[in-house]
């Protein structure tokens, strides 16, 4: 018996809610789904990302202080098609990698770019006939 059914969602809080929400839409193409206020006052944004069943959930709680993300705490990894033609996407937007690609003589690779309030997000272009990077 499984005693939690499957993931539902991630939260990452954030200082700056529309900043975040352009960033995670524009760049990375993931939908709006919903926001709402909680009870006790947050701000919510969800986010569904294809093919994907989890959901990003960035909050705004200005009264709990400002978001100090440390370095390598955490990060979102997301699957690209091609790194390279992921990096003409973002470079079209003003964005270069932070940190890579780093590409695997067997295929596939890694590569990173910094989101809002120091979060790092890793892009991962899986080897071909492969389930792993």
């Amino acid at each position: 018996m499984a005693i939690v059914k499957k993931l539902l969602h991630t939260r990452y809080r954030v200082d700056d809610l529309e900043t975040s929400v352009k960033f995670y839409t524009e760049i990375l193409g993931l939908t709006e789904t919903r926001r709402h206020k909680s009870p006790r006052g947050s701000e919510l944004v969800f986010l569904a990302t294809p093919n994907s069943d989890e959901e990003i959930e960035l909050c705004s709680y200005p009264s709990s202080g400002g978001v100090q993300v440390q370095e390598d705490l955490t990060h979102l990894a997301f699957e690209v098609e091609s790194l390279v033609e992921f990096e003409k996407h973002i470079q079209s937007l003003g964005v270069e990698y932070s940190d890579g690609p780093h590409m695997k003589d067997s295929g596939g690779g890694f590569a990173f770019i910094d989101a809002p309030e120091g979060y790092e997000v890793e892009l991962i272009e899986k080897a071909p006939d492969s389930s792993g990077y």
